[in-house]
């Protein structure tokens, strides 16, 4: 049986994707593979979200708190700020995907990325549409630097399943009704694309299980 060393799964929130990694981290373990669970979410890695503590810290108010916000809105509103975030996010990104992972991938390592580019790029589109991050050339070395997932894995629920699910996990800052339908249809378009392997989450959890494992071993 063989493995790819870099198996990304994405998908919407509340499809599953922990849950999946955590079971075939297990399965993997029987089966005498380490493998080992990468997240990194452009403009929240723990980098990014170390730094933003110690300057709210050092200079209260030169943030806005984390979560949706007038303050938040007012701020982003400025064209300069939104492109200095996405550079800050993609260079930051580089170091993760880049330079991080690809190391891991290099010396041997199974890896299972919850999200990837793809859904950075799709968070990126949703939250900043006025911006053409996908045409700069940050954005594009940042690909191709990454490394190449040899299984990439699509779960997909539908919007009022994502958010029942979320309400369940008691998230902080759950998406709106419209974001969740933004990420329902952005994901259903991927999913028409050659290279991914899309599961329909709303079955269950065993069974999406079955569905990833027959085809790491296919």
């Amino acid at each position: 049986m063989s493995f790819g060393r870099l198996i990304a799964f994405s998908g919407v929130d509340g499809a599953g994707k922990s849950t999946q990694i955590d079971m075939l981290r297990e399965a993997l373990s029987k089966q005498g593979v380490r493998a080992r669970m990468f997240w990194a979410r452009g403009g929240y890695t723990p980098t990014l979200e170390l730094l933003k503590r110690c300057l709210r810290r050092l200079k209260p108010g030169s943030l806005p708190p984390p979560g949706p916000s007038q303050e938040r809105d007012r701020k982003f509103g400025s064209s300069r700020v939104r492109r200095v975030w996405l550079l800050l996010a993609i260079l930051d990104l580089m170091l993760w995907y880049g330079i991080l992972l690809r190391w891991r991938v290099f010396f041997g390592a199974t890896v299972l990325a919850d999200r990837y580019l793809e859904d950075t790029a799709l968070d990126f589109r949703r939250n900043f549409p006025s911006e053409s991050f996908e045409r700069w050339f940050s954005w594009r070395l940042l690909r191709w630097l990454s490394p190449k997932p040899e299984q990439r894995f699509l779960l997909i629920v539908p919007p009022a399943e994502s958010a029942r699910r979320g309400l369940q996990k008691n998230e902080p800052f759950p998406d709106s009704p419209e974001t969740l339908e933004f990420r329902h249809r952005a994901y259903c378009q991927m999913a028409e694309q050659d290279g991914w392997f899309v599961i329909d989450c709303l079955q269950s959890v065993d069974t999406v299980h079955q569905a990833i494992w027959a085809r790491l071993q296919s």
